[in-house]
């Protein structure tokens, strides 16, 4: 039988750099909707899955949700690790993917593509299993020795249940419970890791939204698309080429440390 493949975006409204980000409109439509329905165009997902807070701040995110028909779970504030836990546990999925609310320009295709190097299969179709996939973790993204190659805001990290569970069972330290996945690629000896890359390598593009100079350039890339969501990475690099200049507008941006945790978290 096919795996229960489930897309877990985490969104909550307290961000440390740009607070309400997940709310902030781009042509007439939250972020949050913009990475839900972009996502919700994959042929791989069997279902998206919001991963809020039980913050009073995420009630609105949840209210969102709700008002527009969207799965919701809502668990710990910064361990986010048990949060993906919690949510893949109650969805009932077998292979969990890793999407932040803050990549509104995030891509069906190259997803699509991770899942089904997961997978093993480009066609999806395998009776794959935790023992018979050739992976236990598969990411478009990883941090240094490892090279990123596609746009930052493509992220894309796809994991199985079980490979989730022995993180959630046995990750101790603050990053590896607040960025979920750093367990599983901090150990590749024990793990069976795989970092899908793309040649030629767009790897210094920046199209997540952590700074005000991140949204504005979403909006102003949105804007040239008239609001569609249906335009894909491709396309996006079409437009930069055409107007290069769009791409200053964030240039300054600096990446922040995937060790970074939030200051707020308790001890």
């Amino acid at each position: 039988m096919k795996p229960r493949i489930i897309a877990i975006i985490q969104a909550r409204m307290a961000a440390s750099r740009l607070p309400g980000k997940v709310l902030q409109e781009i042509e007439g439509r939250p972020m949050l909707a913009w990475v839900i329905e972009r996502t919700r165009r994959t042929t791989m997902i069997d279902e998206v899955v919001v991963a809020t807070t039980n913050d009073p701040s995420d009630e609105v995110v949840a209210a969102y949700c709700q008002d527009h028909g969207y799965a919701c779970y809502r668990g710990s504030q910064f361990d986010v690790l048990d949060r993906y836990y919690q949510a893949a546990r109650q969805s009932q999925a077998d292979v969990i993917v890793r999407i932040t609310a803050d990549c509104p320009l995030i891509d069906p295709g190259v997803v699509d593509a991770t899942v089904a190097v997961f997978l093993g299969d480009p066609a999806g179709n395998s009776a794959w299993s935790p023992a018979s996939g050739p992976y236990d973790f598969v990411a478009n993204r990883l941090p240094p020795p490892w090279k990123r190659t596609y746009p930052i805001g493509l992220d894309t990290e796809v994991c199985s249940f079980l490979a989730l569970e022995t993180a959630w069972l046995e990750a101790r330290a603050p990053h590896q419970r607040e960025h979920v996945m750093p367990f599983l690629y901090e150990q590749p000896e024990r793990f069976r890791i795989l970092h899908f890359t793309h040649d030629p390598d767009y790897g210094d593009l920046r199209w997540t939204v952590d700074t005000p100079a991140d949204l504005e350039l979403v909006r102003q890339i949105a804007a040239r698309f008239s609001g569609r969501v249906d335009f894909s990475w491709l396309d996006v690099l079409d437009l930069l080429e055409r107007e290069p200049e769009l791409a200053k507008i964030n240039a300054i941006v600096q990446a922040k440390d995937y060790r970074q945790v939030d200051s707020r978290r308790s001890p």
